[in-house]
């Protein structure tokens, strides 16, 4: 399986930068239909990200996103392997990345994405491994 990230990422990503507030980022969401934002710099680089679950908590609409965003952002280049990015989502226990290339925001990978992989038949699990047919050695 040499499916690589760029080929299951979401390519228009919806963005917001630190400055918006948290009723803009809300109406983005609810019209894109998404459950993330990365927050990017006017460089569109990367400096955080907003999920559903940060506007849950009891914050004023009017704070800004740099207020409540996560600045701790897992993101992966675009080139490798999906087996990275799930890695990633499983050890960090995340269910989106974002996707980068050259330090820029291109995309992003969603769990939701990953099953695409199990459900179109691209994956092929690997088979348990075969007990070995070499005979111990005898002990002396």
């Amino acid at each position: 399986m040499n499916v690589k990230i760029a080929d299951l990422m979401k390519e228009q990503v919806v963005t917001a930068q630190p400055h918006h507030t948290l009723d803009h980022v809300r109406k983005m969401m609810s019209r894109n239909k998404v459950h993330v934002i990365p927050v990017v710099g006017s460089d569109e680089e990367l400096h955080g990200i907003v999920s559903s679950s940060d506007l849950l908590d009891d914050v004023k609409g009017g704070s800004l996103v740099s207020q409540v965003m996560t600045k701790k952002v897992y993101n992966v280049p675009q080139y490798e392997d999906v087996h990275i990015a799930a890695r990633v989502m499983r050890n960090h226990h995340v269910h989106h990345v974002v996707v980068t290339h050259e330090q820029k925001v291109v995309g992003i990978l969603s769990a939701f994405d990953l099953l695409r992989l199990v459900e179109d038949h691209r994956f092929v699990m690997k088979g348990a491994p075969t007990p070995s047919t070499r005979r111990p050695k005898a002990r002396r």
